[in-house]
C-alpha cells in the first residue's frame, strides 16, 4: 500500500456516493464531479477521454441533453452546470474505464473508493428490494390475522350471546 501524502487527499465512500446520481435509468457520475475527485480540469478529463475514445462506448459514457442538465441542476447547486456546454456522465463500467486513462496514483486510489461506493451503493439497494419483499409478506401475514381475529371474536360473541330458551307451555 503506497502512503497517503497531502496531494493525494482521502476520499471518503460517503463523498462518493452523494456524486452518483441516476440518469436514464443507470447509476451515474458527472465528469466535472470526476473530475474534481481526481484532482484534475474537467477539461483534462473529458481531453483525456477524447483521445482514448474508443474504451468509451455508449454504455460506458454519454453526454447529457439540455433538459438532463436542468434536472441535475436543481439537485446540485453550481451555476457552472447551467451553463455547461457539455457535460459528459460515465456509468460504473465508464469510471472503471477512467482508471486506465488517468494513470496516476491519485486516479487509481480515487478509483477504488468510486468502485467501493457503487459496490455499496447496490448492496443497499438489494437490502432494500430485501426488506420490502418481507414487509408485502408480514402484510400479507396480518391482514390473514385480522380475518382469523374477526372470525374468533364472532365466535365468541355468538358463545356470549344469551341462548334463549323455549318457553314452557303450561297448560294442556
Amino acid at each position: 500500500m503506497s502512503k497517503s501524502t497531502n496531494k493525494q487527499p482521502h476520499v471518503s465512500i460517503t463523498t462518493v456516493e452523494r456524486k452518483i446520481f441516476l440518469i436514464r435509468g443507470q447509476r451515474v457520475m458527472i465528469d466535472r464531479d470526476l473530475a474534481e475527485l481526481y484532482g484534475v480540469e474537467t477539461r483534462v478529463l473529458n481531453q483525456a477521454v477524447r483521445r482514448n475514445i474508443k474504451r468509451f462506448p455508449d454504455d460506458f459514457m454519454f453526454s447529457l441533453n439540455r433538459e438532463e442538465i436542468r434536472n441535475l441542476s436543481q439537485i446540485v447547486i453550481s451555476s457552472k452546470i447551467k451553463h455547461a456546454p457539455n457535460m459528459f456522465a460515465f456509468t460504473e463500467q465508464g469510471v472503471a474505464m477512467l482508471s486506465t486513462v488517468l494513470n496516476s496514483d491519485r486516479a487509481i486510489q480515487v478509483n477504488i473508493t468510486i468502485m467501493r461506493a457503487f459496490v455499496r451503493f447496490k448492496e443497499t439497494i438489494t437490502r432494500h428490494k430485501e426488506l420490502a419483499s418481507k414487509l408485502s409478506q408480514l402484510e400479507t401475514k396480518i391482514e390473514k390475522h385480522d380475518e382469523e381475529i374477526q372470525a374468533i371474536f364472532e365466535a365468541i360473541r355468538q358463545l356470549m350471546a344469551p341462548v334463549e330458551k323455549p318457553k314452557k307451555w303450561i297448560g294442556f
